[in-house]
């Protein structure tokens, strides 16, 4: 469990299944369309199998009322890819549209990062976004990260409605451990 001024980052329980369908139901992100849940049964499962990983899939809670308004998580390269890199992560954050703007995503994931670096012992953390999702550019330049670069065209979560692939421009943002450790 982490925990932040404002939130609680905590492995998720069988009975977060409601606040897990009110965040899914409609990704506004098109790289979780994927996770999107068209029930409340499909919710229960899914937040049962994010039950089995403790230690890298986080809930985010608001502090105050216990209510489960996002979650995060992270892949190693090791975990994700068979890569010898265990020191290197690759998360990712999704917060409830009703709660954005209000500074819950910067807490949460900078109080993430932190046990990546210090607790899982990470050497690198990375992450992706889309071209067209500038509050997540923001976050991560707000957390340090650099940009790397610009994968044109890098892949497809959505199609158009003819059925074609819509490819997706994604951003690539990293931090080094050192770099997060000068910074903080």
């Amino acid at each position: 469990m982490i925990e932040t001024e404002r939130l609680i980052l905590r492995p998720f329980f069988k009975t977060d299944a409601e606040d897990v369908y009110e965040y899914l139901k409609e990704p506004e992100v098109h790289c979780f369309a994927c996770m999107k849940l068209r029930s409340l049964a499909e919710a229960k499962k899914e937040t049962k199998r994010r039950t089995k990983d403790p230690e890298y899939y986080f809930a985010i809670v608001l502090k105050d009322i216990g209510k489960v308004i996002g979650e995060i998580s992270a892949g190693s390269e090791e975990r994700e890819h068979g890569n010898s890199e265990n020191n290197v992560f690759s998360p990712f954050w999704m917060l409830n549209k009703e709660y954005r703007g209000k500074g819950y995503a910067y807490e949460a994931v900078h109080a993430f990062f932190d046990y990546l670096f210090r607790e899982k012992d990470a050497r690198r953390i990375y992450v992706y976004t889309e071209d067209y999702n500038v509050s997540c550019q923001r976050l991560c330049e707000k957390l340090g990260m650099r940009n790397e670069g610009l994968f044109k065209e890098f892949i497809s979560f959505v199609n158009y409605p003819d059925g074609s692939p819509c490819y997706e421009n994604t951003m690539q943002y990293a931090v080094l451990k050192k770099e997060w450790e000068n910074n903080s």
